[in-house]
């Protein structure tokens, strides 16, 4: 199937898992996940009518900003390592990933520097999960004060990235201790980025905003070509 009918089947499961929760769709943000996708296939992608983009890789982001259409919004969904902060926030619209006070004070730091005021959303290994990123539950409760005193960051909401498992269902306790998380913390934050292919679904109808989706659009990646 092509890009444009992927598409057409992502956006139908989307909508049905809203009606299912009761939310309106206009709530739930796709983010194209384009990682390793070369630009003429994310062009293909702008032509069927998708604009915003997740990349785990700076470097894949600095090469695909400068061959594709300025008015695509790009995000960074993978680590962001802090020698690259400098490098990325001038192109991004959202960073998922601050995964650290000391990750969120330098992005505050070269933020105030570069005069920008980046969105980003609060990594959380919900999971504790020792091979994901993200800041364990009780961290994030006692240093929330303080990420949100950042005088450059626009703190937007939570992610997650649980462990994967094949029936979603078992994925769910995660996405409803994430949205729980964010209530205790800030009911009014907008974002919970959380669900991707196998499981956005379930995300959705556990209160997800931005569903990170990649296979179910572009199709299975050939790793063994990067």
């Amino acid at each position: 199937m092509s890009i444009a009918d992927n598409l057409s089947t992502v956006r139908e499961r989307i909508a049905n898992a809203a009606a299912r929760a009761e939310r309106s769709i206009d709530e739930v943000s796709l983010v194209a996940v384009s990682k390793t996708w070369p630009a003429d296939i994310i062009a293909e992608a702008v032509d069927a009518g998708l604009c915003i983009f997740g990349e785990n890789k700076v470097q894949e982001i600095l090469e695909k900003v400068p061959v594709l259409p300025d008015h695509l919004q790009w995000h960074l969904i993978g680590h962001l390592q802090s020698n690259k902060i400098r490098k990325v926030l001038p192109l991004c619209a959202m960073i998922h990933s601050l995964d650290s006070l000391k990750l969120a004070q330098g992005v505050d730091r070269i933020a105030g520097e570069l005069s920008l005021k980046p969105k980003v959303l609060l990594q959380v290994n919900v999971a504790s999960d020792d091979a994901k990123f993200g800041f364990p539950v009780s961290e994030i409760e006692n240093n929330f004060a303080e990420l949100n005193s950042l005088p450059n960051l626009q703190i937007e909401g939570l992610m997650t990235v649980p462990p994967f498992d094949a029936d979603p269902e078992n994925v769910r306790p995660h996405f409803a201790r994430l949205r729980e998380l964010r209530d205790r913390l800030d009911s009014n934050l907008p974002h919970l980025s959380m669900g991707m292919s196998h499981d956005f679904e379930v995300a959705i109808e556990e209160g997800a905003s931005l569903v990170r989706v990649g296979s179910s659009i572009f199709g299975k990646r050939d790793y063994s070509a990067q």
